[in-house]
């Protein structure tokens, strides 16, 4: 068994795709710099980051699969499910090797997972889309929490910022603990020590704009005066509106 390790990363991936044919050695497993060993191997082949490798693997698969399979790899990475590496180093190492793409091959059961991981990301960064509250802050920011399934992040912030491009904003995932922060020009990637909001995403008291708590009691009134009771249906409710995301959203709030 011939093992790779590498820094998760998915720069990380295309490097050990481009290690993997330039030594005609391809790996069984692939680890992260923590994970343990499995008990029998045969190598441990360490894998080093390389922008430039990384670079020359993403464009040969350009070549290869049409932009919109090129992207879902990254998409799918996103996923952080377990194994989602192989299946990815797999999917690459098919779409180099066939002497055509293979994107549309529904008859490879990687070809097959690969879309199906991707397809429920990207219904995630809708959900995310869709579910975001803002709250104003003292400082005339808009923040807003999120905790999404997948990391899906990274692939709302276009939206984000074609919307909201004159404000100034700020997005967190507490489920991984990092965030964006956009300032009407650049987005920055955001760690926070400091919380200033409670579990529910909502900002403390000190942290709102005044008229912040004014603007939900109004906006959870609007809800409430436009549902029709007669034709509550919680089953639907539930299926458009999931659960987990209820929290963050002043109109469910009690």
């Amino acid at each position: 068994m011939v093992v790779f390790r590498y820094d998760r990363s998915f720069e990380g991936l295309l490097t050990a795709v481009f290690d993997a044919y330039a030594h005609h050695e391809f790996p069984d497993m692939l680890l992260g710099e923590a994970d343990t060993p499995p008990l029998f191997f045969d190598e441990m082949v360490r894998i080093y980051t390389d922008s430039e490798k990384s670079t020359r693997v993403w464009n040969g698969l350009k070549r290869r699969i049409s932009e919109s399979a090129l992207y879902m790899l990254p998409d799918a990475w996103l996923s952080e499910l377990p194994g989602v590496d192989m299946l990815l180093f797999k999917y690459m190492r098919k779409a180099i090797d066939a002497p055509c793409s293979i994107e549309l091959n529904f008859g490879d059961a990687d070809v097959m997972e690969l879309l199906k991981i991707w397809k429920s990301v990207d219904k995630e960064r809708l959900r995310v889309i869709q579910f975001v509250r803002f709250q104003k802050t003292v400082d005339g920011m808009f923040f807003a929490c999120v905790e999404p399934v997948y990391n899906v992040l990274p692939l709302v912030l276009d939206h984000f910022k074609d919307r909201f491009h004159d404000q100034k904003w700020l997005l967190y995932d507490v489920k991984r603990d990092y965030g964006f922060f956009y300032d009407e020009r650049e987005t920055t990637e955001v760690h926070l020590d400091a919380k200033q909001w409670d579990e529910n995403g909502r900002l403390n008291e000190d942290s709102a704009a005044t008229d912040e708590l004014f603007f939900q009691k109004l906006w959870k009134g609007y809800y409430s005066s436009m549902t029709i009771k007669e034709r509550i249906n919680p089953r639907l409710h539930r299926q458009n509106l999931p659960v987990r995301f209820w929290k963050f959203l002043p109109e469910k709030r009690k």
